[in-house]
């Protein structure tokens, strides 16, 4: 039992005593007083007084060491419960027998589960392994022996055309199963975010070197304003793919000859990145719905993509215990904001 429950439980104890007692005080009183304070009626009420006390006082103690010993068992049934060990020490009827018993079983049920979730995890885990084994080796041959197709034909042959149809397609592929891969380890939990508190201008220019050999076909430049080098507490591996989500779709959906720049600001609680484009932007209706697995809004359902990669860019976020939220106006672009903890 904790010191405030005991002090809690003194305080019940003094608050009776001293009502038994002015309660006792008042009817001796009533008493001596009517028989005329005779020397035989004092002696029986002071009697009586003291037999009382101690009665209480027996029944008072006792009820102390009955709570204490309840406590002390429900205590220990809890314990055993949950360290595993055998509980159940007898199957008679009492209340606290039932409840060991209900323990118990609640416990069961629980490990069981526990069980249960281990084994899909790990199922989900060898398929995750042998579907990115199966399908990886078959697409890179695909890839590879339609580039050397491509070698031999010549330039002006529609042939080529569609050999490199083929090498597109093998690649969007690629990407979508390891997209698909990716997701399912962050919802399994087979992907542990490592933390740690670092500069995020090198995270943010290791997002950025990925994208901006797209960026540059589509003659969009990109901006970094970050005067200083703030620190986060982030895994530098996995916010680089977050940010490059983010970096993904500001240059798939803005028009060429136009302009992303991600600013840093750095507060107390959280390290602000923005990354501003200026795209075809986002109706409000939509604002809530970006984040969502497997989303597109209606402007971009003719565009290429599934729509996990924001869903991604949120999970990421999310286990490094940061948020990630979105302005946006039609026609003049959108401002993705990313904020993580600064420890």
């Amino acid at each position: 039992m904790s010191k405030r429950r005991e002090n809690e439980f003194k305080r019940i104890y003094g608050l009776f005593a001293a009502l038994f007692l002015l309660l006792s005080g008042l009817y001796i009183g009533g008493i001596l007083y009517i028989t005329g304070w005779k020397a035989t009626t004092i002696w029986l009420s002071l009697g009586f007084v003291i037999a009382i006390s101690l009665t209480a006082s027996a029944w008072v103690l006792i009820l102390q060491s009955k709570v204490g010993s309840v406590i002390q068992a429900v205590d220990e049934i809890v314990e055993k419960a949950i360290s595993g060990r055998d509980g159940i020490v007898s199957y008679d009827e009492t209340t606290l027998s039932k409840l060991e018993h209900k323990m118990a079983r609640f416990i069961g049920m629980v490990n069981a589960m526990e069980k249960s979730q281990k084994d899909e995890q790990q199922k989900i885990k060898a398929l995750i392994s042998d579907i990115s084994h199966q399908t990886k080796t078959p697409l890179a041959n695909i890839i590879l022996y339609s580039q050397l197709l491509e070698e031999h034909i010549p330039k002006d042959d529609n042939a080529r055309t569609y050999v490199e149809q083929i090498i597109n397609q093998s690649e969007k592929l690629d990407w979508l199963i390891q997209s698909l891969i990716k997701m399912s380890r962050l919802e399994t939990g087979i992907i542990k975010i490592q933390t740690e508190i670092g500069p995020v201008l090198q995270t943010i220019k290791a997002a950025v070197s990925q994208i901006y050999a797209k960026a540059e076909a589509k003659k969009i430049s990109i901006e970094i304003a970050c005067q200083h080098t703030p620190k986060a507490k982030h895994d530098p591996k996995w916010t680089t793919e977050a940010l490059f989500n983010i970096l993904d779709n500001a240059v798939k959906y803005s028009h060429p000859g136009g302009k992303v720049v991600i600013s840093v600001y750095a507060g107390e609680m959280f390290t602000r990145i923005d990354v501003a484009d200026q795209g075809i932007g986002i109706d409000e209706s939509e604002l809530n719905l970006v984040f969502q697995r497997f989303y597109r809004c209606a402007k971009t359902s003719k565009c290429e993509g599934i729509g996990i990669g924001l869903y991604l860019t949120r999970e990421i976020i999310a286990a490094e215990n940061g948020y990630i939220k979105v302005s946006s106006k039609p026609s003049e672009g959108s401002v993705f904001s990313v904020f993580l903890p600064v420890s």
